[in-house]
């Protein structure tokens, strides 16, 4: 009987009440824009956004709005610069947010990802991502717009939630821990140090680390995510410690969101945090911190031989 209640009592409730789904289909938004109860926040370039986009959306572009600087761009943005771009794009938590990408593959979900953690950083509570972005949008056959939107301003302050971050001091002092896991977001020959990105100091990953790359996690060839069977699948490695707090990392916190996503949003796992500052911060740091699958010198002077002739004459990549 009081299941019965509780399950009547959630009917009543109006839809600001309900948490939003973290993940949505075009259907699901397009009743949400008829209805007029989403803002939609587009992150994709100025010029695709001015091209064409989802009705109503406005643009906050990815790249030049929601990172950090060049030479460490997973970093955090500070609040005086988050603070007006929330403010610009009229959020507040009261509203259900729902974040559109391009939909061209995993990389791409990133974005979407890594604004999705920070607007929730920031306080926000009903936040959704279109799953598979404009490019689903556009395949459910729904209208696209060419015309800029305009909002409100709005006048929330926004603070940061630092339980979601996990810090370079922190990241540290876990290592060795047994009831932590760090996950290596990115695909396999940055984890083994075959590669690594130009703005990091060293080829590798933290001592301890298991790599699952997030490409994992959608359907094949797409910008998708899987449903959620396949993705408890998915994340479900052998050489994960159970019941652990996670700790997810790449090289500047991007293909990692998606990771937390995953965990956080879809699957409700608790204790997963975010490092967003990632191997380009730790490889950056002052004082040299602990490695592994860190190649030796010969090594590294091959891979980055090896770097060079394929971007320069085409070779085979390392």
């Amino acid at each position: 009987m009081l299941r019965f209640l509780l399950a009547l009592a959630a009917l009543c409730l109006p839809a600001w009440a309900m948490a939003a789904p973290p993940l949505l289909t075009p259907a699901e938004l397009n009743t949400l824009i008829k209805a007029g109860t989403v803002r939609i926040v587009d992150v994709r370039e100025a010029d695709a956004y001015a091209m064409q986009h989802v009705p109503g959306a406005v643009s906050a572009p990815y790249f030049s709005r929601w990172r950090g600087p060049a030479e460490n761009p997973g970093a955090v943005p500070p609040l005086s610069q988050l603070t007006p771009l929330v403010q610009e794009l009229g959020l507040t938590p009261e509203e259900h947010i729902v974040i559109v990408y391009t939909g061209i593959d995993s990389t791409d979900f990133g974005s979407a990802a890594r604004v999705y953690w920070t607007l929730k950083m920031l306080g926000m509570k009903d936040l959704s991502i279109l799953n598979g972005g404009l490019t689903a949008w556009k395949g459910a056959g729904l209208p696209v717009s060419n015309q800029p939107a305009t909002v409100a301003r709005s006048h929330f302050q926004p603070r940061m939630d630092q339980d979601m971050i996990a810090t370079q001091a922190e990241v540290l002092s876990k290592i060795g821990k047994p009831n932590v896991n760090l996950i290596d977001s990115r695909p396999a020959p940055f984890f083994t140090g075959r590669i690594a990105l130009e703005a990091a100091r060293a080829r590798g990953t933290l001592p301890g680390a298991v790599n699952l790359d997030s490409d994992l996690y959608f359907e094949l060839g797409t910008a998708m995510l899987m449903d959620k069977a396949a993705l408890e699948q998915e994340a479900d490695a052998p050489s994960l410690k159970p019941d652990a707090e996670t700790i997810a990392f790449c090289n500047t916190g991007h293909w990692s969101a998606t990771e937390w996503f995953v965990r956080s949003e879809i699957l409700g796992q608790p204790h997963v945090k975010l490092y967003p500052g990632s191997m380009v911060e730790w490889t950056q740091s002052a004082k040299p911190l602990p490695m592994m699958n860190e190649p030796g010198r010969l090594a590294q002077l091959r891979y980055q031989f090896m770097s060079w002739s394929h971007r320069n004459l085409g070779t085979k990549a390392p």
